[in-house]
């Protein structure tokens, strides 16, 4: 199979089907760990920092005071955000 039985697999970025697809039935019996997340660590995200600098990416994002929050998290509930939202910390 794709993973040995008490081993762990960690999906790091991953948002496509896996190939051979895990069953419920060969995880749970062969005692198989599936953990995962959405980015790598310290060194990774350096690198992707480091890219994106000398790349000139940056964020985009919408500034708002702390006095804005509860406004911010109603846009987000009907989806009226196109950026990410941060809080001014001289606002807190």
């Amino acid at each position: 199979g794709l993973l040995k039985r008490k081993a762990t697999m960690c999906l790091v970025g991953v948002l496509t089907e896996l190939d051979p697809p895990l069953t419920g039935g060969s995880v749970i019996f062969g005692r198989k760990h599936l953990t995962g997340s959405a980015i790598g660590g310290m060194a990774e995200t350096q690198e992707m920092m480091d890219f994106c600098a000398e790349h000139g990416i940056h964020p985009e994002t919408e500034l708002i005071g702390a006095e804005q929050i509860n406004e911010a998290w109603e846009r987000v509930l009907s989806s009226d955000v196109r950026y990410r939202f941060v809080i001014d910390a001289s606002s807190i």
